[in-house]
């Protein structure tokens, strides 16, 4: 069973090698500015929290990234599950399924009305997962990019 804990500094290279792999699932890639920053406030800012999970014998296997934000629609807040990624050959094994749920015990802990993610339609994989652990909103999600 997977183990998660806050990602702290000293996980850097393990967080890395997960990082770059869930950039490469979406075919997308970001400076090494980015990086270097994203990994910065995961492990300094109150806005952007991160968990890693590790096998029993400590290997990294998945990382997510979530943060809150303020609603219209409650006078508490929101928690936005923006990163999730499980190592390729750990899939299926409950880890993704771990990781979730770590976010939403840490978001009912702080007071969140709701956790809420997206993911690729064609993420059928994923899909799977979340089907059967939230309810679909039946909402598209549309952005500009400034």
């Amino acid at each position: 069973m997977a183990s998660i804990h806050p990602i702290t500094a000293a996980d850097l290279d393990d967080w890395t090698e997960l990082w770059n792999g869930y950039l490469t699932f979406y075919e997308a890639s970001v400076p090494d500015a980015v990086t270097g920053e994203t990994f910065r406030r995961l492990v300094a800012d109150a806005e952007l929290h991160g968990a890693i999970a590790r096998d029993d014998d400590g290997r990294a296997i998945g990382i997510v990234h979530w943060l809150t934000h303020a609603a219209t629609w409650t006078t508490s807040h929101y928690t936005y599950l923006e990163d999730l990624f499980v190592a390729p050959d750990t899939r299926g094994g409950g880890v993704g399924r771990s990781l979730i749920a770590h976010v939403t015990d840490w978001a009912r802990e702080h007071g969140s009305t709701k956790v809420y993610w997206l993911t690729q339609e064609s993420n059928e994989t994923a899909r799977h997962l979340y089907d059967r652990v939230a309810t679909h909103s039946g909402f598209t999600h549309y952005q500009i990019e400034l």
